[in-house]
């Protein structure tokens, strides 16, 4: 169970690094004098997120077989990848 927390954490943490959102949070607290409102805000908005995920993770898990899933978010990402190499997106 530690093992799958900290996998997630650190690959959900190296995700979001210089991540638009994190790049949004940055601009707010920037902008506010009340930082910790942007902290919970933010927090938040990730906590929301994660929760979505997680549930139609767990639908598409059922309807899907796991290894097709991950096929396609490899190619997903090796697509993206590629294409940001070339500058086209």
């Amino acid at each position: 169970m530690i093992k799958l927390i900290f996998s997630t954490f650190i690959t959900v943490f190296l995700a979001e690094l210089g991540d638009k959102t994190q790049l949004a949070t940055m601009i707010l607290a920037a902008n506010s004098k009340q930082k910790i409102y942007v902290l919970i805000g933010s927090s938040l908005a990730l906590v929301c997120s994660s929760i979505l995920a997680v549930i139609l993770g767990d639908i598409i898990n059922k309807l899907i077989p796991s290894e097709y899933i991950q096929k396609g978010a490899a190619i997903a990402f090796i697509t993206i990848g590629i294409l940001l190499l070339f500058n086209k997106i």
